[in-house]
């Protein structure tokens, strides 16, 4: 079976382990962008730490939860958005402005809506 969304595999399986309880999440495959994806967590405090594990294959990442996760997607399809557009589509998106966080793929890598504000640039 072809899968679509990695990304969105992953969060769902990050999701999934710390609704159940669990200390650890295990995401098959394994890419770049999650590895990235998955550093802006980290840098957050919403996962404690991240493995990659080599298994000649895919790969596969064992994350550390740590409890603070509440909800994590992706929007799908994804949207371009402007320098300007990104205050509209935080109160938009997001419920809260202290605790949650837009993460975006620019062209000065991924990254999340203050960060990309503060570098004046836009995204995915």
């Amino acid at each position: 079976m072809v899968r679509l969304d990695v990304l969105n595999d992953a969060l769902k399986s990050i999701y999934n382990a710390g609704k159940r309880g669990k200390r650890q999440g295990l995401i098959r495959p394994s890419s770049k962008g999650i590895i990235k994806f998955l550093t802006v967590m980290m840098k957050h405090g919403y996962i404690e730490e991240f493995e990659v594990v080599d298994d000649h294959r895919a790969g596969k990442i064992v994350v550390h939860l740590n409890g603070r996760l509440n909800k994590c997607g992706v929007i799908s399809p994804r949207f371009a958005v402007c320098i300007g557009d990104i205050e509209k589509w935080t109160t938009y998106l997001l419920p809260s402005r202290q605790f949650v966080y837009l993460v975006l793929t620019t062209s000065s890598g991924i990254m999340d809506h203050e960060e990309a504000r503060r570098k004046h640039t836009g995204g995915m």
